[in-house]
């Protein structure tokens, strides 16, 4: 990726990539849309996910739930991006319960919300996974001393298991940011284009225009910009 971003679409060795980057407009803009969906995708799934996740660890049986809930990750995506498209539709299963509301039919897909909103369900699972474990493995002997010293359970909560649970918080957030980024596939058939990513402009660069060099200068931002987003939210401490 490194060595490819240095040659223009003729071969040519050049510094040019770069500073078409960072000069032009397009792809600033493309970088900075990236970068708010990624943020509002991982705040929808970080806000659903930390209760289900601290929920789950009360239950008797909670490693078979948490089964249930990683279970939809082993379908591949373009499948379930398909079954959105079917239940979004026009003719879906959302437009038939709305025009059998007598609300009529809605544009839903193609639109911010159903990408954020099919996003945000392929990314739950990798959410919650880590919160569920780092919730999971606090010792109970530290919430029973926080009673016995007179917290409330929402002193409790904030002041020994949440805290207790940032590195799990942390390892979710990188898991869900870092590959919202770079989304694609699902800007296309969910967003129907109207969402522009860097993703989507790797994607053209290297099938459409092959121009390798561009796509690959894009793609070498993106991986800069990954490791920068797991650097501020590395795990503190020897425990996660």
């Amino acid at each position: 990726m490194v060595y490819k971003s240095f040659f223009d679409i003729d071969g040519n060795v050049t510094l040019a990539n770069y500073g078409t980057y960072f000069t032009s407009w397009t792809y600033l803009k493309m970088s900075v849309n990236s970068v708010i969906y990624a943020a509002i995708i991982t705040a929808v799934t970080l806000i659903i996910s930390y209760p289900t996740a601290y929920f789950l660890t009360k239950l008797k049986h909670k490693q078979l739930w948490l089964m249930l809930i990683i279970l939809p990750t082993w379908i591949n995506l373009l499948l379930k991006a398909y079954a959105f498209i079917g239940i979004f539709g026009q003719s879906g299963a959302v437009n038939g319960f709305l025009n059998f509301m007598g609300l009529g039919s809605q544009q839903i897909l193609f639109t911010d919300f159903s990408f954020i909103f099919v996003a945000a369900y392929i990314e739950i699972p990798f959410m919650i996974l880590p919160i569920f474990n780092a919730i999971d493995e606090i010792d109970g002997n530290l919430i029973k001393a926080g009673y016995d010293l007179g917290t409330t359970r929402f002193q409790n909560f904030t002041q020994i298991i949440f805290p207790l649970s940032m590195n799990g918080v942390r390892s979710g957030v990188q898991a869900v940011f870092i590959p919202s980024l770079s989304l694609f596939m699902l800007t296309r058939l969910i967003g129907g284009n109207r969402v522009i990513t860097l993703g989507t402009a790797i994607e053209e660069h290297f099938l459409v225009t092959q121009n390798w060099g561009m796509g690959a200068t894009i793609g070498m931002v993106l991986i800069i910009t990954m490791f920068v987003v797991m650097f501020l939210t590395r795990e503190r401490g020897s425990k996660a």
